[in-house]
């Protein structure tokens, strides 16, 4: 799906339209989900944020603004929901192997072997690069977009990601 057609879908939630928000929620759930996921490191909280993501984006969708960019405002509710969700908790808690291994399952495309090598070269990253690996190569998100999600210059968002690719590519 393409950006205009987010927002012409983001414009029809803000009209209560509920069929428009399952179309959304199709259509960037894996996205939101990763990302939740590789920031809180906890399925049950990921999940919750998930859900939660959608609920505000039902409320506040008569206040955005297409500037085109709806996957980077999309993500941006998913990282302040990520971030009221540490205030809330306090701790961060990695996946565990057994978790990591049933989050890998879904991936139903994978071998056995691919699930095994991407849980290795993940655990290879720190939390930063992780999040920009996993919305680049994963959520197919640009590397500006990164940077307007996470706060942070593009060009670091470049540095990151070359040096995390090169660190997953020695492995």
């Amino acid at each position: 799906m393409n950006i205009a057609e987010l927002d012409i879908l983001i414009e029809k939630v803000a009209d209560h339209d509920m069929d428009a928000l399952e179309s959304l929620y199709r259509e960037t759930r894996d996205s939101v989900y990763a990302y939740a996921l590789s920031v809180l490191k906890n399925i049950h909280d990921a999940e919750d944020v998930l859900q939660e993501c959608y609920i505000n984006i039902y409320r506040g969708a008569s206040g955005y603004k297409s500037q085109g960019k709806p996957l980077a405002w999309i993500l941006t509710v998913t990282r302040n929901l990520c971030m009221k969700k540490f205030s809330e908790t306090k701790n961060r808690v990695e996946l565990t192997e057994e978790e990591w291994a049933d989050h890998l399952e879904g991936f139903s495309e994978l071998t056995p072997e691919e699930k095994t090598i991407l849980k290795d070269c993940m655990s290879l990253l720190n939390e930063e690069d992780r999040q920009i690996v996993t919305l680049h190569a994963v959520s197919g998100y640009k590397h500006r977009e990164i940077a307007e999600v996470l706060k942070i210059p593009l060009s670091t968002v470049l540095s990151k990601y070359n040096r995390a690719l090169a660190k997953l590519n020695k492995m």
